[in-house]
This record gives structure tokens, sequence and C-alpha cells, in this order.
């Protein structure tokens, strides 16, 4: 619908003649627009947008699919080297395979020591995916070989930050974990892959001897994989699907039960954010939704306000095209001018998403308000000034001229059919709100289930951090565990240090899962064994970490030096496999730990039950089975530090710091924070969508209040000469009142009814993101209800109000 220039004047100028309708009318439709423009930046570059990689849709993630037994409810699992060296020769459905894994690294020998987040990855990992450095080159064959140089890519920031944007620094040698590396190339710095927090900044080429080329049974990389052109995902599914079988058949005592799935790569990177995200979505355009319905109420108000004067312009020649024209043109003006606004909020919108949601959200580099972000804010901006404008003006199209050019215009047949269809805007954006306020009110039920869920520990005045050791200085084994006794005997002679220990993964943070073997049951090949989170703890964790040792004894350092290794369980584990026997004396065997440690398998006796922590996360729905070995028994070089002190745990940092550069002055501390940190961080995607979702149900009640008040001042002003007569013949004042009150509660009441089903009807979604309440939680919906209904209520009282303020003798006298 093409306007003309005439057209568009004139209805800048009705609009200056009332700019507090203009201004509100365009502050309401900013705030929808705005809302819509900056979740859609989002959802647009982590969803829509192709991944940055030639050809993307021939790329995937590969996956083992575990044995059922071992891991109960988990889908898919990391891979072994063997399987897939064995996986990349036997296929003929993938071009190329790449294989990588976690690898901090410390550099060293250019100021401080600092732990660099990082990635090792196989020689084909940059030819996969397609990408080309910025400067230098990436790694070939040669340099994945076990006899060649070190070599590192390294991105853009860091290149920038440690070396000043020096290009001489290409064949130069750094050293990361005490070795040297030469740095081959520099990736742009758009280029982040793996999506990992934080985002890798080397990579590193992997050289496996055969040792670790022949590791079969021990799962520890990702993988990813680009098909040939033609290959479907599920070719490739059947193929590797086929070579697993096949593999389990020949080593069965590590493969068996072990499949595999490929994964578009897409669906893998934004897979666990997709659900809060489309929920955003569908939130802010119900409050789009919402202020459509809230503009159209107050256009048609002012439309029907002015319907004398565009029923003259009618009988002097106006056709009613032209009229519906321009009321249509002043709504698309109005949402065009929120939509520029809007642009301003969103921008600000966007900048407050990535400060709170930069660690959980993938390809945060492209998010932006680009060219398709900006013409979708012209569309919506369109969409919605036709949308707001169509009711008011088909309305008016259907208005009896005669009757309009009469004095009491306000008692024709318009402003009843005005009035029901201001009703129903009411009820509409009624229904909206509840169904946004039911949402809301899950997520916030959700995050306090969440807070008061036990981690199993407690975190008050406890201190953490990582002591990654490099590889080629401290191997497993006697350097690893002398490294980490030293600084435990510094640390804890610090003042203000009640105790301190090393594990090597924090509670809600994941970390090692291995085959267990049970003394007296039935023997089991190792891909049946079942598998429960292992961790290795130092003598004094449980007590720095204050988890109750329910039954037997804790680690002692006595144990170091017993011949028989020994174990912890958690409570659960001890009803999950000893359910009618104690467990104090009986033996487990680690078949695969042993190995990976280079040591005899040797059974280890449990000597203590200890109290239940969340391993996973506080959401997570996996059984708080545990097992605890004696690191002294079993060192390793990838510890974490727990210090609980007297006070505030972040005073004692400096001097812990120091204490563990008076062992080693090149060694980093990494990710040193509280454990109520850790436990906040595990919370803040659910916090914050939390916080938008309560946000816009905030705005959405808002408008709804907006919408009712409006309506009713409407009413009231149409209805003066009513209520003048009806308290003439002796109505009450609070006859008045609750009459205006009760138009007003009818509509909501009739919104609420409709949106409770609503927001039935949208359960499925809302529990894709919420956790330890239902989606139908009775709680929430009559608490939003009456939250809602309080509003329609004191939106109602201010116009009733205002209708027993009429004068009777003086409405007569004016009439």
């Amino acid at each position: 619908m093409a306007f003309s220039s005439q057209e568009v004047k004139f209805a800048l100028r009705t609009m200056r003649k009332r700019p507090a309708f203009s201004i509100i009318t365009v502050l309401v439709l900013a705030l929808g627009i705005g809302a819509n423009t900056a979740i859609f930046s989002v959802v647009n570059s982590v969803l829509l947008q192709p991944l940055p990689f030639p050809e993307p849709n021939r790329l995937v993630q590969l996956w083992h699919t575990p044995p059922e037994k071992s891991f109960p409810g988990l889908k898919k699992f990391s891979l072994s080297p063997a399987n897939y060296l064995d996986w990349k020769a036997q296929n003929t459905t993938f071009e190329s395979m790449a294989i990588y894994g976690q690898g901090v690294a410390t550099l060293t020998g250019s100021g401080e020591p600092q732990s660099v987040p990082g990635t090792r990855v196989s020689p084909e990992f940059f030819s996969t995916l397609g990408v080309k450095p910025m400067m230098g080159r990436t790694f070939t064959t040669e340099d994945g070989s076990e006899n060649a140089g070190k070599t590192v890519v390294i991105s853009e920031d860091f290149w920038r930050t440690n070396f000043g944007g020096n290009s001489n620094i290409l064949g130069q040698t750094i050293r990361l974990n005490d070795e040297p590396h030469t740095v081959i190339g520099i990736m742009k710095g758009t280029f982040s892959f793996p999506a990992w927090n934080p985002a890798p900044k080397m990579w590193t080429c992997m050289q496996w001897d055969p040792k670790e080329r022949a590791v079969r049974g021990n799962h520890n990389y990702m993988a990813f994989g680009r098909l040939k052109p033609g290959v479907s995902v599920q070719q490739a599914q059947s193929e590797l699907s086929t070579i697993a079988a096949r593999l389990a058949k020949e080593y069965p005592a590590d493969d068996t039960g072990w499949g595999a799935m490929v994964l578009p790569l897409r669906e893998e990177l934004v897979g666990d954010v997709r659900p809060a995200l489309l929920v955003l979505l569908g939130a802010v355009g119900f409050v789009l939704l919402i202020a459509c319905a809230n503009v159209a109420n107050l256009v048609l108000a002012a439309t029907l306000a002015r319907g004398k004067e565009l029923a003259i312009r009618t009988a002097l020649g106006a056709s009613r095209s032209d009229l519906i024209r321009g009321v249509l043109i002043e709504t698309v003006i109005l949402a065009l001018a929120g939509g520029a606004v809007g642009l301003l909020f969103a921008h600000f919108g966007v900048q407050v998403i990535l400060n709170f949601l930069s660690n959980d959200l993938p390809r945060m580099g492209e998010i932006g308000l680009d060219s398709t972000v900006l013409v979708f804010t012209f569309a919506v901006s369109l969409l919605t000034g036709l949308l707001s404008g169509l009711v008011p003006a088909l309305k008016f199209a259907k208005a009896d001229i005669n009757e309009a050019l009469k004095q009491g215009v306000g008692r024709g047949s318009t402003e009843t059919g005005g009035r029901r269809t201001r009703t129903t805007l009411v009820i509409a954006e009624v229904a909206l709100s509840l169904m946004l306020l039911v949402g809301a009110g899950l997520m916030i039920r959700t995050f306090y289930h969440l807070q008061k869920t036990e981690s199993g520990v407690d975190p008050h005045n406890v201190l953490t951090t990582y002591l990654p050791l490099p590889k080629a200085k401290y191997d497993k084994g006697a350097p690893a565990r002398n490294f980490y006794s030293q600084v435990l005997t510094k640390v804890r002679a610090l003042p203000g240090v009640e105790s301190a220990a090393v594990v090597d993964s924090l509670p809600l943070q994941g970390g090692s899962v291995q085959p267990i073997m049970i003394e007296g049951r039935p023997l089991l090949q190792m891909s049946d064994q079942p598998e429960v989170p292992t961790r290795n703890i130092s003598a004094g964790y449980l007590k720095t970490m204050h988890i109750p040792v329910i039954r037997g004894r804790d680690f002692s350092e006595s144990d170091t030096e017993k011949s028989t290794p020994v174990a912890l369980i958690s409570q659960s584990l001890a009803k999950e496999f000893f359910p009618n026997e104690d467990p104090i004396g009986k033996h487990i065997s680690m078949e695969l730990t042993d190995k990976y440690m280079e040591l005899p398998t040797t059974p280890r006796e449990i000597v203590g039950v200890v109290g239940d922590v969340k391993m996973e996360g506080l959401d997570s729905d996996r059984s708080d089975s545990a097992i605890y070995l004696l690191h002294d028994q079993v060192a390793t070089g990838h510890m974490g530090l727990a210090v609980r002190t007297a006070g505030d745990p972040m005073n004692v940092a400096t001097a812990v710091a120091n204490a563990v550069h008076a062992v080693d002055p090149t060694q980093t501390l990494l990710d040193t924070m509280s454990m109520e940190d850790v436990i906040a961080a595990s919370l803040a995607q659910r916090r914050f969508t939390m916080m938008l979702l309560v946000t816009f149900a905030g705005l959405a009640l808002l408008l709804a209040g907006v919408g009712i008040y409006s309506v009713l001042s409407y009413a009231v002003r149409r209805r003066v000469r009513e209520i003048g007569i009806r308290m003439a013949l002796g109505a009450q004042v609070k006859d008045v009142v609750a009459m205006i009150v009760a138009d007003g509660m009818k509509p909501a009441l009739a919104g609420v009814a409709i949106g409770f089903v609503g927001a039935l009807l949208l359960g499925r979604v809302m529990a894709s993101v919420i956790y330890g309440v239902s989606a139908r939680d009775s709680l929430t919906f009559a608490s939003v209800s009456l939250v809602l209904l309080t509003v329609a209520f004191l939106a109602s009282a201010v116009p009733a109000y205002r209708a027993a303020q009429v004068e009777p003798v003086r409405t007569l006298r004016d009439e």
C-alpha cells in the first residue's frame, strides 16, 4: 500500500496536534520492538546464520553412544584415540575427520607466567573446517609426527595482547608447558572453535606416540568431520554405526556396547541454548502483541473521538478508503518512529545480554545489530504499524456517517461497537500477559528450587583455583605428588587458613567417570562395568569442603604408605551397590584408572561412606554416586586447590598465589574464585533467563494495566451524562464505583481464563527450561492470576474514582 506525500504530511500535522498521545504511543511500541530486536539479534547470530565455514552443512560432530548399563540416561560420550583412528580409516562417507581435546597451556618466558586456554588438535583440524589463518599457516601431517618439533597456532587477540601485533612472531619460539613451540600461524579474531568457555587462544598439534594411538578404553576427545559432497548425515550415521558394531566384535573388552552418533555441527554448537533463546523470543513476541493491542486501543479511542471530523470529511467527498489509509499512515509512522527508538533500546539490550551470557552463548563474537537485524526491525515496525491501525481503521469503515454527524455521537452504534472492540483487545492483552507471567513465575520457582538444592558442600569461606601442571615438567606420579604436597604444606601454614586440599574437579563442574568392579560380584567386561564419577582428592578435602563422613573414616596421611590402596564412596553409591550390606572393608577394582596411571591393578579397600555431592550441577538428574581416590596413591597433574579460610576467602588469594610460586615461580593459577562464585556461575544462564522473562512479564503486566485503565477512562468520559443521570435518580457513589470496576474486571477475568488455557498448552515449551517444578504448577498459576487481577482492579479503581466525582446537577445543566 503506497502512501502519497500529501497523506503523510497530513498525518504528521495530526500527530503534532496530539503530542502526548504520539509520544506515549512511540514509547510503548519502542519497548516492544526494541525487546524483539535485541533477542532476535542473538537468535539470528546463534541459531539462524550459517556457521562461518565453507559449506557448513557438510560439517558434523562425532560422538560415541555409551553402553546403557554403564551410563543410564546418557546419550553421547567422547571418543578414544584408537576408535577415532579406526573410524577415520574405515569410512567412505567423510572427506576428512579431525579430533581435538582441551589443553590449557602455561606460557612462560615473557613476563609473569600465565595460563592460556587452548586446544590440542589433530593436523586435519583447520583444513576440515575449511579455514585459513590471517597470517602464516596451519598444521600439516608432518606437524603431527611423533618426532617433529612442536608447533602452535595462536589467536589474533593473543597475538596482539602478548606480542603487540608484531608479525615477526611467526617462526619464533615460545615456551608452553615448559616446552618450546614454534608459532606458525595466527587465526583471525572472528575464529573461535571449539565453542568453549573460555574461548581457546591457541591450538597445538597432537603428536600421539604408538602407545597413545592404541588407547581404546579411555574416552577423552571430541571429533568432527566433513562429509563428502552429496552424502547425508543419515548415510554417515549408518556407516559409522556399522564400523562401531564391527569394532565391538573385534575388541569386546573395550568396545562392547559403544556405538556412534553423527550430529550436524550447528546443532551441536547451539543445542544447549536453543530452548532458552526460543522461549525468550516467544516472550518478546507476546510483549509486542500486547503493545500492538494497547496502541490499537489508543488509536481506536482517538479515531472514534474524531468521528464527527472524519464524517464531515466523508460528506465533503473523501472516500472511506482515504480515511482508512489516513489511520494506517498515522500508525505506521508511529511504529517506524518506535522502531527507530527501539533500535537504541536494542543496542543497550544486546550489550546487557552479552555481559551476562558471554560465558554461555556460542558464536558470541558474531552477535550484533547487523543488516539482517535492521531489516527485521523495519519489517516488524511496518507490520506493527499496520496491525495497530487495522482494527481502528476497519471499525471506522463500518461506522454510520449520519449517526456520527449527530451531536450525540457517543450514543451511536459506532461507539457501542468500539467499546466491544476495545474490550476484546483488553481481553487479548490480559491473556497474553498471564501466559508471560506464568513463564516468568515458573522460572522464578526453578531458580528458587535450585538455590535451595544442597550442593553437598559448604561453599562459605572457601577459595578455589586450578593448578594445571606442565606434562613435560611434572609427569603423573611422584613429581606431581611432591609439587602438590609442598603447596599444601605452605598454604596450610598461611594466617587465616583453616584447611586446604586438592581435588581434580570441583563440585558442580563435572569430571572423570570411570568403570568399577565390585569384589565378589560376577566378572564383567570393561564395557559392561558400571561407570561412576571418580574424584581424586588429598587427605583433608572432606574437612575443607565440610563433607560429612557417614560411616567409617576419612583418608589420613598414613594411607599414603599402605600397600593396599583405599577409597571412599558416597552415600548414594553405597545404597545403589551395597543396599543390604555394610560396604566398609569391601573392595572395588578400577582397571582403567590403574591402566592410565601405569599402576598394577589392585583392589581398593572402601574405608568410609561420605555425604553426597552434586558433581554435574545443581540441576543434574544424574545419580550422586561417586568414588573418591587418594591423590597420594593416584597422583595426576591436573588438580584444583580448595582453601577454607576464617574470613573472606578472596583476602588470602594473593598469599595463596605467593605460596604456590614459592614452590614453582613459573606455575600459574587458573580461575581463582570463591566456591560461592563457582555455584553462582553454574546458575548464571538460568538467572539471566529468569531476569529477562520477569522483565518482559512485568512490561506486559504494565501494558495490560494501562490498557484496562485507558479503556475505562475513555468509557467514563463518554458516559458522564449517563452517570450524572444515574446519580440524580438516587444511585450511590458505591454503586457507580462498583459498576465501573465491574466493567474493568469482566475483561480481566475473561483474559485470565483464556490465558490460563494458553499457559497450559505452552507447558511443553517451558518444560525444557525449568527444573524441579511442574509446567502446570498450581501455586504459580494461582499466584500470577492473583497478581494480574490485582493490577486489573487497581487500573479500574482510578477511573471508578473519577466517575464517582461526577456532579449530577452540573452534568444535567451542561446537557
